[in-house]
């Protein structure tokens, strides 16, 4: 596997960084997952967006142009013959010192990992999640707001503790109202009748990609789409639970807190819009050359 860093395409085990990197030290640095399908990398640009944005709001200037780091991941999945896959797109803060300065750092760097990624088996995708609500609630968006993708995900590593320790493989964060957020990794989204509801981003969630994208397909279908503040209740008397993300792309959940989902199989809905995100992603996005 070829690792770019900093401008180069290096073998792996040559792909290292200073043990003095802000992004080791502190989780100071943003990324960004992104699929490869078919030959193409699906939302690109909106991924490089993302990451400028969450750049930007922590004052990290990137050295480079969004252009320029379009160009470096093309590159990149090529090098690895990466056409359905993963790419793993980080920016640190740089080498500094022990202390908190981030402005002793002087060179950011680049790294983009270009591999695979298998986040859940098959029989998930056909049978559906068993997940549960745990305690550790999501960041406060006036501490780290969520929309910021930053290296820091100890937030979402201690949830995700908490729902391997229950015997599940993901879990649902509340806001500190006690309001449902997302999960660990991914954002979640209920089905009641013709409507398909989700989390603002103002209930301290991450702004996903797979979620903008399966709103606008949703709609295509004729469903009633809308962002409100949900409650554990209402995902416990939903007809269908479903979470939405880039690795997981769109997955059914059958069992919250030892409560049926539906007729505990992933519903109609869900599978129609796992079918069409699908279809989706493998027929759009810049071309890998």
């Amino acid at each position: 596997m070829k690792i770019y860093l900093n401008g180069k395409l290096i073998p792996e085990r040559e792909a290292k960084i200073s043990v003095f990197d802000h992004g080791l030290l502190y989780g100071d640095g943003v990324f960004e997952g992104i699929r490869s399908y078919n030959g193409r990398v699906f939302e690109l640009d909106t991924h490089i967006d993302r990451l400028y944005d969450s750049a930007k709001a922590i004052a990290l200037e990137i050295p480079m142009t969004r252009a320029g780091m379009k160009s470096a991941v093309i590159r990149t999945c090529a090098a690895n013959k990466t056409t359905d896959g993963y790419i793993r797109l980080v920016v640190t803060r740089g080498v500094g010192t022990l202390g908190l300065n981030p402005y002793l750092c002087k060179k950011p760097q680049i790294i983009i990992i270009a591999a695979d990624i298998q986040l859940y088996p098959k029989k998930l995708y056909d049978e559906g999640l068993k997940i549960v609500t745990v305690g550790t609630i999501r960041n406060l968006s006036e501490a780290l707001n969520p929309r910021i993708k930053s290296l820091n995900y100890l937030n979402n590593i201690l949830a995700k503790i908490e729902a391997i320790n229950s015997g599940c493989m993901e879990a649902v964060m509340l806001n500190s109202q006690g309001a449902v957020a997302e999960a660990t990794g991914d954002n979640i989204f209920i089905v009641r009748g013709n409507s398909v509801v989700t989390p603002p981003v103002n209930e301290g969630i991450l702004e996903g990609i797979t979620r903008n994208t399966v709103m606008t397909l949703a709609k295509e279908f004729g469903l009633d789409v809308s962002e409100t503040r949900l409650s554990r209740y209402d995902l416990y008397t939903a007809d269908e639970v479903f979470l939405t993300g880039t690795a997981a792309e769109v997955i059914g959940v059958v069992n919250i807190d030892r409560r049926q989902i539906g007729d505990g199989t992933p519903g109609a809905i869900t599978r129609k819009l796992m079918k069409r995100y699908r279809q989706h992603a493998s027929s759009t996005g810049s071309p890998i050359q």
